[in-house]
């Protein structure tokens, strides 16, 4: 136990035969449960596991592969029969050092918080080792994922070393996590809906030998349009269906306004260049009124959320 309170870790585990057996043996003794869900390798981590002796450990094989938010959605009702307190998400690939776990855990145990998550950013030496294309990239979409999540005081939203108290665990529609890579920004999204309090701990990243299979091209086709459908999933769940709030119609308003906008407006200025006739002032002022109009309600949305950003 880890100050009074019972802690299970869940290992998604996926081709990582040559690291899972290490990772278990290094999880600290004040875990109480080991799951390990092999998620059907193709190399040889069922078998690795399936000799692994820890009488914590509980192994859970998937006969065909579901990505990680499908092996970590099994460990989580895993979880729920084990009678914990706290479930923390370690990587079967060794890069989650097990030493940062009371770091995770101490906000929930002590202030409070339902959620805690790890954030290499606060590392200095991790900005300035990171490729400047990355470093422009990882910001582009942590502000996407802040303005889809509601989460506007966390950073690094993909970072999968995470913490979460069992109650706000129980309260997430399972059935709906993403089943793949998306899985750590659908977790925040989900979390917001009923108002969890998340903090950032300043864990740095261990790398090794091994590669991620999520690259740059997956990410940019990917990622925008998971992160548009939980956003306007997330404003329908908390500021229609739960609380009714001015938040959703201004972000409905200015995402209306702005859409018609910056349509009509392009399409004058290609009829424009077309015809060789210059657009008339009230035919402008249709589409610029609009938009302006659509921006401020828009800003005014996004402001609201950061002041009632749950912390």
């Amino acid at each position: 136990m880890y100050k009074d309170r019972r802690i299970a870790v869940v290992i998604p585990a996926f081709n990582v035969a040559r690291h899972i057996a290490d990772v278990v043996k290094a999880v600290p003794d004040f875990i109480d449960v080991v799951i390990v869900v092999e998620d059907a390798a193709t190399d040889e981590t069922a078998r690795v596991v399936r000799g692994l002796e820890d009488p914590r450990l509980t192994v859970v094989h998937h006969t065909v592969n579901q990505g990680v938010g499908a092996a970590m959605t099994t460990g989580f009702r895993t979880a729920f029969d084990r009678g914990v307190d706290i479930v923390v998400k370690m990587d079967g690939d060794g890069q989650m050092d097990p030493q940062f776990l009371p770091a995770l855990l101490d906000p929930i145990v002590l202030d409070g918080y339902a959620y805690t998550k790890g954030n290499r950013f606060l590392w200095e030496d991790q900005l300035s080792q990171m490729p400047t294309l990355r470093l422009v990239g990882s910001f582009g979409l942590t502000f996407l994922s802040k303005l889809a999540s509601g989460y506007w005081h966390v950073f690094d939203p993909v970072n999968g070393y995470f913490a979460i108290e069992i109650e706000a665990l129980r309260k997430l529609p399972l059935h709906r996590m993403a089943r793949r890579y998306f899985f750590e920004n659908d977790m925040l999204i989900h979390l917001n809906v009923f108002r969890a309090t998340v903090k950032d701990v300043a864990i740095p990243a261990r790398y090794g030998d091994e590669r991620s299979s999520m690259g740059i091209t997956r990410v940019l086709f990917t990622f925008p349009w998971f992160l548009f459908k939980g956003f306007w999933y997330r404003v329908y769940q908390r500021h229609v269906l739960r609380e009714f709030s001015a938040v959703a119609m201004f972000w409905v308003l200015g995402a209306l306004m702005l859409a018609w906008g910056t349509g009509f407006g392009a399409l004058t200025w290609i009829r424009s260049l077309l015809t060789n006739r210059v657009a008339t002032t009230g035919t402008v002022m249709l589409s610029v009124l609009p938009f302006i109009m659509g921006f401020q309600l828009a800003l005014q949305a996004m402001l609201l959320e950061i002041q009632e950003s749950p912390r």
